[in-house]
Formats: C-alpha cells, structure tokens, sequence
C-alpha cells in the first residue's frame, strides 16, 4: 500500500494501514463481515485505493454478495485499466455471478499482462469448464473469416512501434506455415484459440452484455485477435515449442542409453509432469516436483544412471525456468548457471545451448541488455532450427536497440530476414523489416527506413494485421519528415 499520502497527517496514514491490517487478520481467519468493516473504514479514507478495493471485493465474493464484489473490482480498474489484481478480481466476480463468458475474457487479458501468474489460467479453465457444464459445447463448425476480428483495446490501437518492440499480430490470415508455427508455439493456448472462436458461432451467448455495459462479442473477438499474437508472445518469452523439442529430444537420448525402467522410467515420468505444470503456468507446481525430483536424482549413482549429469543439467532448467515465471530471478540465475556448468563438464552441446539462451533471456527480462547479447551471441553457433535462430537475432538486435547501438541492431535484422526467408515464415519477415527499419530511422539513413517500413508494411496487410499496418503507417510517417519532397 504504498500510496501517495501527502496533505494527511500521520495519523491519517497510520490508521488506514492499521484497519487494513486488522482486515487482512479477519480474512485470514474468515471472518469475512468483519474484515469488510475494517476494509471499509480504511476506504473511507482513502476511497479510491485499489488494493484495499480489491481486498473488500474478495470478501464480498465469500459472503455471496458477487454484485457488490463486482462494483469493488471495477472501482479498483478506474485509474489503471492493466491493474493485473483488479483483472482477476473482477474475472472472480464476474465467475460468482454466473457470467462465465465474461469472466473467461477477464481472465485471458490478465493471462495476456501477467503470463507467469498461474491464477489467471487457472481461471481460464475453470471458466472453460463452467460454460461447457451450462451450455455445452461451442459449435463445431469453424469461424469464418467475416467481419472484423482484428478488434484490440483502445491502449493497444493507439501505440506506435516503439524502438526495439515488436508488431503486436491481431487476427491475421492463416496460411500454411503460419498456422503451423502457431500450433507449434501455443500449445495449450491453441486451443483456448480455437474454444473462443467457436464461442463466437453461439449467437445467444455472443449477444449479452455484462451489468457494466460489455459486449461479450467484442470482447471475445479482442481476445481472439490477442491469442493470434500469443505466437510472437511465447517467441518474445522464449520459444515454447523448443523447450518441448528439447525434452523429447533428451527422452529419447536418455531411453537409447538406458532402458526405461527404473530410475529411468521415473525420471521421464516426472519430467512430462514437471513440463506439464508449467505449460499450463503452474509455475509453484512445476517447482515442487522439479525440486522433488533433483534431490531423488542426486542420490542414484553413475550405475544406476549413466547419464546422471545431463539429466541434473535439465532439472536445474527446469527449476529456473519455473523460478524465472515467478519472478525469482536471482534463485532462477544459480539454477541456470549450474546446467550450463554441468552442459560444459560432459561436452552436451544442447544442454549448453539451451542454458545459454536461458541465462540471456533471464538477463534480457532485467534489463541487463549486454550480458544478455553476450550469452546470445554464444549461443547462436550452437541452435538448430530455423524458429529459434530467428528468436535469437530478433531478441539480440531488440537489446542492440535498446543500448542504441544502432549499426550492430541492423545488422541483426540482416540476419533475421535471411533466417526468416529461410523457413518461409511471414510473422518474422514482419518483424526484420520493422527492426530494420527502426534501426535505419535511428541511424539517419531515412531513405532506406522508408523502404523498408513499406517492405513491412505490404506484409502486413498481407497477414491481414490492422494494428501492425496502423503503427508501421506512424512510423513511416516519422521518416518521411526527414526527406525533402
């Protein structure tokens, strides 16, 4: 509750935490009535604080007043429409109310701010699971491409291309190789994509309007367009579909050497469950088995698995990937740090690779842009496939960027359109000449951003990408003030 309090006195201060303390205590020991008193009596001054909203709408959730826990929710998203806490809480009760479509879109534009919250797929599921119990499910048939789909929110339309971001990809035309890489990419949320189209053919359910004046069809034809881009999402993450390829790959080395049985068997076991948890943002899951199986692997010996340091350099990922999803970068560092080690200790290429690209991402979230490029650039050499390649320079070319380094941020972008080309993938031919572009325009070579931007801008109305084209437009529009007519 760190808020501003200046023009109250001390006392002010002191007591609006006091009762909400005293609230918290009543919560814990769930004496709801009395902890919406405290939260109340707190509010009363300072009425428009927003956790201590959302804290009385979660008592009003467990007392059944959902209605009430609604008004606190909103109330809490008046200032800040992105206040991840304010999302969930008015997706938990909008869930209470019965209106499970609605909460369903709530809970995705949390997932879509706060993707390492396992709160917010959690409820995706159990929103899934309700509408399914009370409706059934959603037509079989198809969306058809009619109408416009590429709806985004109004913050989302008025963005332009900032330095070193990427294009946000609304509902895009499908062709071969897009829809491939988005299989790929998304796992799980491919088909989140797909329930919520089919969604969209029930014309009763798209009709309603939540009490605060929603239409459920725009929403979900927001969302819609928001998992179409959930491709380039997991790629800005970290490529999900490698970490997938990845393990296989592992299984299917450790089985060759070993047969499956024993510890063998309880290791790739526990390894799909480990991948499973996360997949799904059960990152605390996903932790407690990684954890749990470490310390069972760190007691068989070389006899009984042959293969015992490759096998610990995947759980020490594992368990950094997981602590990176909550947020415990410096813990999730050491565990990173420790397969790298054991990756170089048994010459295993792809375990180094992948704790290289891990190490990067990790210092790319922090914003520690060159060491990220440091351990990027040695990865590079060690990547096979085409997607992770264009991964990587995107993102090395990004943190070029961002350090304004302009030249080495184009040269880069160089690289990522041959890569691009090279898998025949639209999305990222997209993204090499937006970055190419962004680096000429930083650099003063306008002519050639111009270009460029146009190469990118054609692109994106091939993908049929509004917002993509809306921001390139803006861009272009910077450069060309810089040529003389």
């Amino acid at each position: 509750y760190n808020q501003n309090l200046q023009g109250q006195s001390p006392y002010a201060k002191s007591t609006f935490f006091s009762y909400v303390a005293e609230g918290d205590q009543f919560y814990q020991k769930g004496e709801f009535s009395r902890a919406t008193e405290s939260y109340s009596t707190a509010l009363a001054q300072q009425p428009q604080e927003k956790n201590c909203l959302v804290a009385r709408s979660r008592c009003y959730v467990k007392m059944g007043d959902s209605a009430k826990a609604l008004q606190d929710a909103e109330a809490s998203l008046q200032e800040d429409k992105t206040f991840f806490r304010g999302l969930y809480q008015k997706a938990e009760a909008l869930y209470a109310m019965g209106e499970f479509e609605f909460a369903l879109v709530y809970y995705h534009r949390g997932y879509k701010l706060r993707p390492e919250l396992h709160e917010f797929r959690w409820g995706i599921q159990k929103a899934q699971e309700a509408i399914y119990n009370c409706v059934g499910s959603p037509s079989g048939v198809k969306l058809e491409k009619k109408g416009d789909l590429s709806f985004l929110n109004e913050q989302e339309q008025s963005k332009a291309i900032p330095p070193g971001k990427k294009v946000q990809q609304p509902h895009r035309q499908k062709t071969p190789s897009t829809e491939r890489t988005s299989r790929q990419l998304l796992g799980e949320l491919y088909s989140d994509k797909e329930y919520l189209e089919k969604l969209l053919k029930n014309q009763d359910v798209v009709k309603r309007k939540t009490r605060s004046g929603d239409h459920l069809q725009e929403l979900i034809m927001g969302y819609v367009s928001y998992l179409d881009t959930c491709t380039e999402f997991w790629q800005q993450q970290r490529p999900i579909y490698a970490r997938q390829r990845e393990r296989k790959l592992l299984q299917q080395h450790w089985s060759r050497s070993s047969p499956p049985s024993g510890p063998m068997d309880y290791i790739l076991s526990s390894c799909q469950d480990i991948d499973a948890a996360l997949s799904v943002g059960n990152a605390t899951g996903s932790l407690k088995k990684a954890r749990e199986v470490l310390k069972k692997v760190q007691g068989f010996s070389e006899g009984d698995l042959p293969q015992k340091s490759e096998v610990l350099g995947s759980i020490y990922s594992c368990i950094g990937n997981a602590l990176m999803d909550l947020g415990q970068m410096d813990e999730a560092l050491e565990n990173h740090q420790k397969d790298l080690e054991l990756a170089e200790q048994c010459l295993n290429i792809d375990g180094k690779s992948r704790a290289l690209v891990n190490i990067g991402r990790l210092y790319a979230c922090t914003g520690q842009f060159t060491q990220a490029i440091k351990f990027w650039e040695t990865s590079v050499p060690l990547t096979e496939g085409g997607l992770d390649k264009a991964w990587l320079f995107h993102e090395i070319g990004w943190c070029h960027l961002e350090l304004r380094q302009h030249a080495e941020a184009w040269d880069y972008s160089r690289r990522l359109l041959t890569a691009s080309q090279e898998i025949c993938d639209e999305l990222w031919q997209l993204n090499a000449y937006v970055l190419m572009g962004q680096a000429e325009l930083k650099m003063g070579s306008y002519k050639s951003s111009i270009f460029h931007f146009e190469e990118a801008l054609q692109r994106a109305r091939l993908l049929q990408n509004d917002a993509a084209e809306e921001a390139i437009q803006k861009a272009l529009q910077e450069a060309r003030q810089h040529v003389s007519p």
